[in-house]
């Protein structure tokens, strides 16, 4: 029998998902960490990147994530994501076209051109076409 433990993923606008994982591997500041049954206590802050969710007997979940926050305490973990994208919900023309414009932008070289801006706004785009399989 699979160790299952609560995961709760909500973002500022819903709840994303709310059940029971055998595993959930996040992209986190320091790199990539995976949360099993009975983990360790901690906090983490998560970076732009792939959250993948494994569920006992079932698909695995695959979402684009922006940033947040990962608690983990007594076979809980909370993700707080500053956004979140299930893989096979992702506007892949909109991504694409996001990505576009962050490229087209970072190529101008506009004085007033905020290129950390534009560095992120393509990381994100170039994470949400990774997540739904066209990167």
């Amino acid at each position: 029998m699979d160790k299952l433990f609560d995961v709760e993923l909500v973002t500022p606008q819903r709840v994303e998902f709310t059940g029971k994982a055998v595993s959930v591997s996040c992209p986190g500041i320091e790199g990539r960490f995976q949360v099993l049954y009975n983990h360790a206590p901690f906090l983490s802050a998560l970076t732009v990147g792939l959250l993948n969710l494994e569920r006992a007997g079932e698909t695995a979940l695959v979402y684009a994530v922006s940033g947040g926050v990962v608690q983990v305490f007594h076979n809980h973990v909370r993700i707080l994501a500053d956004t979140a994208e299930r893989s096979d919900s992702i506007d892949v023309v909109r991504a694409t076209k996001a990505k576009e414009r962050a490229e087209a932008r970072l190529k101008s070289h506009a004085q007033d051109m905020d290129s950390a801006r534009a560095e992120a706004a393509l990381h994100r785009a170039l994470n949400r076409l990774k997540a739904a399989g066209r990167a």
